[in-house]
């Protein structure tokens, strides 16, 4: 099992995105582009900074447009949006972002309180979204949301998950972020469920890992898609985030855990982890609280930081 991690991982950090739209206060627009602009510092390869929805559905990011337009953008670091249709798109074009991420559920009911619509009305948009940022020489993402449980409907099939995803790839998406959209998945459940989805893929590059840490077995969950050839996995600063229309999910794995855990197994990140550290003590101050980082914690007790 050792002897098949993979020497390097992408990490995709969410944090600015999927942590922040969740957060009960509203983070300041100035404080928004400074943390993506630390976080462009530490090496991360992706950083999504921002989703443009409508303030209605997402107001905590009602301010899109700006932050995605003022943030630093260095040459190393691909910067990328949410979106969930063509306006969406238009917003991403107009912000100078070159790849876009586009969310999928695999719940009916989910599909319909998150997005607004069934699962079929949400193949045609977005087979439509992805045929355009194509045109626009913009890649597309795609986020599959309650692929290990849904709030709603309990368990999903693996069939009904290994079909989306070959329709989501047959429309233009490089890759699609598995989701364990209220932290309900399992070691064993995720050997399980990618053993069928690589049957039906041309390469494993074509699926990340997107856990919630909600019962604390983000990382155990990690280590086996580690163990199975996956070298793309999705986190958040500070461990920040969760889902406003998947009750019981909490944040996201923390991406100071992942890299830490990482680079003890020599696994290599290109990640600094003392600056992400220093992400974490930035919006500890902003949001007023202490955040879902072990290492962080430990970092603290280590050097004595006053809190």
């Amino acid at each position: 099992m050792f002897s098949s991690f993979p020497e390097k991982v992408n990490i995709v950090e969410v944090g600015p995105r999927d942590g922040l739209q969740s957060e009960s206060n509203f983070v300041s627009t100035e404080n928004k582009i400074k943390l993506i602009d630390m976080l462009s510092q530490t090496g991360l390869p992706t950083i999504e900074v921002t989703a443009f929805v409508h303030p209605k559905w997402s107001p905590k990011l009602a301010d899109s447009y700006e932050v995605a337009t003022s943030i630093n953008k260095l040459e190393n670091v691909n910067y990328t949006a949410l979106i969930p249709n063509l306006k969406g798109l238009e917003r991403a074009i107009s912000s100078d972002l070159k790849e876009v991420a586009i969310s999928f559920s695999a719940s009916e009911s989910h599909s319909k309180k998150n997005l607004n619509r069934s699962i079929d009305e949400t193949f045609e948009v977005v087979e439509e979204t992805i045929k355009q940022a194509k045109a626009n020489n913009i890649k597309t993402r795609a986020y599959l949301s309650t692929v290990f449980g849904c709030p709603y409907e309990g368990n999903i099939s693996i069939d009904k998950v290994t079909k989306i995803v070959k329709k989501l790839l047959s429309f233009g998406a490089y890759q699609i972020s598995l989701g364990d959209t209220i932290g309900i998945g399992n070691p064993k459940q995720v050997q399980k469920i990618l053993t069928e989805i690589f049957k039906v893929i041309d390469n494993k590059e074509q699926i990340a890992l997107h856990f919630h840490d909600t019962r604390g077995l983000g990382l155990a969950n990690s280590i086996v898609g580690l163990s199975m050839g996956i070298t793309t996995f999705d986190s958040s600063i500070g461990g920040l985030g969760g889902c406003q229309y998947a009750p019981g999910a909490s944040g996201n794995i923390s991406t100071e855990d992942l890299v830490n855990m990482l680079h003890s197994m020599g696994i290599k990140t290109g990640v600094d982890l003392n600056k992400l550290v220093e992400c974490n003590f930035f919006m500890r101050d902003i949001l007023g609280k202490e955040l879902n980082s072990k290492y962080a914690k430990a970092y603290v007790a280590s050097h004595k930081i006053s809190v």
